[in-house]
């Protein structure tokens, strides 16, 4: 039986991280919380590491956000420094210079779902159901759900999903732009290798510095973003990796990628 609140793998370049706390709903404790803290920031320096996938454990929970059990027996002082924990975990998610997949394998509410929005892509099990549940519970999304949400599905269904409290299922979620996939539950972890796998072929600098001006560039004037990708462009024309992709090419085949 392991112990731990995640499991981690790294196979080919594609670190897979599991939530691995399927009696509690895979829910965020502090412990699994400063588990993926350490997690993130060995990858952060890690160039071996060129994609990740974040999935639950189980089939029918991604995450159900935070550890409301445990939450239910801290002060008013620990329980901002908990969301406080919770946001700085997810926003150290986003700004991993890797891709970031979410295989989203069951409920994905409040924080677990804000888990989810700080991902690149995310892909649904045709089973899940997902949500930011919080006003329901006389909060509001405290780790980025009222900003990344607008972002993805524009600001009026943000609205109404928050205001609501709404489940939503898969399909639903798919048809209005919160996730790139749904697959069948059998198929989900499959998808997602397979979509880090075409990632981790390509160029890693390229892909690190497009996350970077597409991130970065999102809220800016059209200007300013163009600014940031010219910067980005520039840092891979240097790069041996430029000229292999130039030289694999001319020869017909499949060009080796080093990081370099």
């Amino acid at each position: 039986m392991n112990d731990k609140a995640i499991i981690t793998e790294v196979n080919e370049g594609i670190l897979k991280i599991e939530l691995n706390r399927p009696k509690a709903a895979n829910a965020l404790s502090i412990n699994m919380l400063k588990e993926l803290q350490e997690v993130f920031e060995l990858a952060k320096y890690d160039q071996s590491i060129r994609c990740i996938v974040i999935t639950g454990s189980g089939e029918k929970v991604f995450c159900a956000g935070a550890d409301l059990k445990e939450r239910a027996e801290m002060d008013a002082i620990q329980v901002k420094k908990t969301v406080s924990l919770i946001r700085e975990t997810v926003n150290e998610l986003e700004t991993l210079p890797q891709p970031v997949i979410a295989a989203i394998n069951g409920a994905a509410f409040g924080g677990g779902l804000e888990l989810a929005l700080a991902c690149d892509l995310r892909i649904a099990s045709q089973t899940a159901k997902l949500g930011l549940t919080e006003t329901s519970l006389g909060i509001i999304p405290g780790a980025g759900g009222t900003q990344r949400l607008p972002q993805l599905i524009g600001k009026g269904k943000s609205k109404e999903l928050i205001f609501t409290a709404r489940k939503i299922a898969a399909e639903e979620a798919l048809q209005i732009g919160l996730v790139e996939y749904v697959e069948e539950p059998e198929n989900l972890e499959g998808k997602a290798l397979e979509l880090a796998n075409q990632i981790v072929q390509n160029a890693p600098i390229a892909i690190t510095q497009a996350k970077k001006a597409i991130n970065e560039g999102y809220h800016l004037d059209l200007t300013t973003g163009l600014s940031i990708e010219k910067a980005a462009y520039e840092l891979t024309i240097p790069t041996r990796d430029r000229l292999e992709g130039l030289k694999a090419f001319k020869e017909k085949r499949r060009p080796h990628y080093i990081g370099e």
